[in-house]
This record gives C-alpha cells, structure tokens and sequence, in this order.
C-alpha cells in the first residue's frame, strides 16, 4: 500500500460525503404516539376473533387453530350454545397468549368458517404475562380494520 492509501484519508472522505448526502435529504421521523404508521392491508398484526353481524361470534370450537398454532398460545374449551333452539358448539373459552403468539397467520389459514383473522393492531403491552392471556371478549372487542371489510363476504 502507498502512503496515501495508508492514510486512509481518501476512504474516510468519501464516508463523510456519503454522511453528507443523507444528512439533508427529506425526514422521514414519524412522532409515534400521535402519528400511527399507516400498514398495508395484508399486513398481520395480533389475531382476532370475528363476529357475525348480530354480535355472535362465528367460532364453532373445532380446534383446528389450536392444532395449527405453532407456539401452542391458542387454548379452546368447546360448550354447547345458549339457545336450546340451536344445537351447535361454540367455545365456552377461546384464549391467545400474545406473550407466546408469534402473528404468523397460521390460526387464520386453519379455520374452516374464517372466524378468526389478523388485524391490523400491533401494540399489545402489559405489565404481566397474566395480562397478555386475552379472553374471548377481549379478543372480540380488537378493532377491524376498515380497509379489509370488503374483502370478506358475510
């Protein structure tokens, strides 16, 4: 190597310029808790259960996501509907663990009556694994995503 070379001198000009290139570009900082990101419409976030359009929920309790989960964070208990008119199963609990939940869309490809499907929420926090265990009306009350409503037929 020449003197120069060692020197490094032309390498470490050539960084600042590059430095200096980005450094007056347009900003792209996002003030997170007052601006939310806006996610594309496939994008998965926390699963979620779906409700028909007279408030039931749509699950039959075939297990078929707990099955599937890879993490095992999907618990069922299967019970029979309130209504003695309707003989159907419906889960008496429906439990994720988003401590364990990994969003990989799995339970959503598995269910057979598309009962439950990923959001678009992404900002599930606690102060104890306790409280990441949601139940079934937790998991109903998880906001739509407005964009996806007609993409699903109900």
């Amino acid at each position: 190597m020449t003197f120069y070379q060692r020197l490094y001198l032309p390498e470490v000009i050539r960084g600042l310029l590059l430095t200096f290139r980005f450094l007056f570009r347009k900003k792209s900082t996002l003030q997170y808790p007052e601006e939310k990101h806006t996610l594309p419409v496939g994008y998965r976030g926390v699963p979620r259960l779906v409700a028909t359009q007279d408030g039931k929920e749509r699950c039959v309790a075939c297990k078929l996501c707990e099955v599937v989960c890879p993490p095992l964070a999907i618990y069922i208990e299967a019970g029979e509907d309130v209504d003695p008119n309707v003989k159907e199963r419906v889960p008496k609990v429906f439990q994720i663990d988003f401590g364990r939940c990994i969003n990989c869309g799995f339970c959503e490809e598995a269910c057979p009556v598309e009962a439950i499907e990923m959001s678009q929420t992404y900002e599930i926090v606690s102060e104890s694994r306790e409280a990441m265990v949601y139940q079934k009306d937790q998991l109903l009350a998880i906001p739509e995503d407005p964009r996806r409503k007609h993409l699903r037929n109900i």
